[in-house]
């Protein structure tokens, strides 16, 4: 896994796909353009199928629209591939509906008032990409009578299922029109749903199911929804979930104070993946107690974190090493200036699972909610955290600390926070 990042071709493509600007193009009189040039704006009718303007921070949020679709409280969330039309022609213009009676269920929705929102991972490079948007165009003009909405997850970041960055576009767009979903008659169908079948056959993913469960809408299959068959009866959710960490105390052993009673010099190393809150132990714990926080990302290189360690301590402060400090080599860079200058060295071990860790990293950076003007935190490389997995020695007695105390991961935050760090969250996998 690693971060993403956008791609200068693709946004490239996407703009030629959508047309060259208004500007651009050469003024004539209405009475001489195409019926179709004047629709819009003479004649009141709606366009046909329209790429808009992608969305998100890095444009990644593939955004059309089919007619002019309403923006209605009930909304009926589709799949594209597997569900709206048959997966196997995936990388060809060629396309059918996954069954025949797809089509009447999608005008009897309109009918009834739903909102068709199509939503669909596509991490295509350019060239496939733009086949699939002219495949996309050609099942748009296949439902001419049928308004509706497609979003499509272009890269391995916040828009691709199950993470929730879809519907949170899905709902920004409805909100300008004072429209709230209700997530009570609303549902999606999708063809990924972990489902079982034999000892060697089974879905290709349940990423699907997993972002219904994290949007908090009703699922179904496409057996389900559109050929009337009851749910099929085992299926599987693999990957990290976080609501299965065991409740632990923060600190162990408890029987020993947290910070030295009175308050003495000391020097305390942190131990851990990234991402395993160690900086904001240290400001509950720590920084009101006045220790120096020694910072790699902040100091930029391990060198000058011994440096300032150096100088905390010859001043007479108590400091905290604030790093993943990985190895027992690294470790003893600071337990030798300990031991030179007669003060006790403490190591902190944040015990959580690299699958921990990397979870918090992408509610970090994609899903945790930001107050005003705060800024989203860059993704964190996956091979960071495979590196750290690798080289990692757990800190023993032999190393002389004069404690180690073992950090379990506890979620703090409010109820919203802890709903959304509590979803599925991945950009790879099944």
């Amino acid at each position: 896994m690693s971060a993403p990042g956008p791609s200068k071709k693709r946004a490239r493509d996407e703009e030629a796909a959508e047309g060259s600007s208004a500007s651009a193009k050469r003024k004539v009189h209405p009475f001489f353009q195409k019926r179709s040039d004047t629709q819009d704006d003479v004649l009141g009718e709606p366009k046909p199928f329209q790429w808009l303007p992608s969305l998100g921070p890095r444009k990644t949020c593939f955004h059309a629209i089919n007619l002019k679709p309403v923006n209605a409280s009930k909304v009926a969330a589709l799949d594209l591939d597997g569900t709206v039309i048959k997966a196997d022609l995936r990388h060809s213009t060629d396309w059918q509906w996954w069954a025949p009676i797809v089509p009447k269920k999608l005008r009897e929705l309109h009918n009834e008032g739903y909102s068709i929102v199509l939503i669909s991972n596509q991490n295509l490079k350019a060239g496939k990409l733009n086949t699939w948007k002219e495949k996309v165009a050609k099942v748009a003009k296949a439902l001419e009578d049928v308004p509706f909405r497609l979003l499509s997850a272009t890269e391995k970041d916040e828009f691709r299922k199950p993470m929730p960055g879809m519907y949170y576009e899905l709902e920004k767009i409805f909100a300008k029109d004072g429209v709230q979903i209700d997530k009570g008659q609303s549902f999606f169908v999708g063809d990924a749903a972990g489902r079982i079948y034999s000892k060697t056959k089974k879905d290709f993913a349940s990423t699907d199911r997993k972002w219904a469960l994290n949007v908090d809408l009703k699922f179904l299959t496409p057996e389900e929804y559109f050929l009337g068959l009851p749910p099929h009866p085992t299926y599987e959710l693999p990957g990290f979930d976080p609501n299965t960490l065991p409740e632990l105390p923060e600190v162990l052993p408890s029987s020993s104070a947290l910070l030295p009673p009175p308050l003495t010099q000391e020097l305390v190393v942190f131990v851990g993946f990234p991402s395993l809150g160690k900086t904001s132990f240290f400001r509950k714990h720590f920084q009101a107690a006045g220790y120096a926080h020694i910072n790699q990302d902040t100091l930029k290189t391990r060198a000058k974190c011994v440096s300032a360690v150096v100088d905390a301590v010859k001043g007479g402060k108590s400091c905290v090493v604030d790093n993943t400090n990985k190895d027992a080599a690294t470790r003893k860079l600071y337990i030798d200036i300990a031991k030179k200058n007669k003060i006790p060295v403490r190591c902190f071990y944040f015990t959580g699972s690299i699958d921990l860790a990397w979870h918090n990293n992408l509610y970090r950076a994609f899903v945790q909610p930001l107050a005003e003007l705060e800024v989203r935190r860059d993704l964190v490389p996956y091979l960071a955290y495979v590196q750290f997995r690798d080289g990692f020695e757990e800190p023993g007695a032999d190393e002389e600390f004069t404690e180690i105390k073992r950090v379990n991961f506890v979620f703090e935050g409010t109820e919203e926070e802890r709903r959304r760090w509590s979803m599925w969250l991945q950009i790879t996998g099944k």
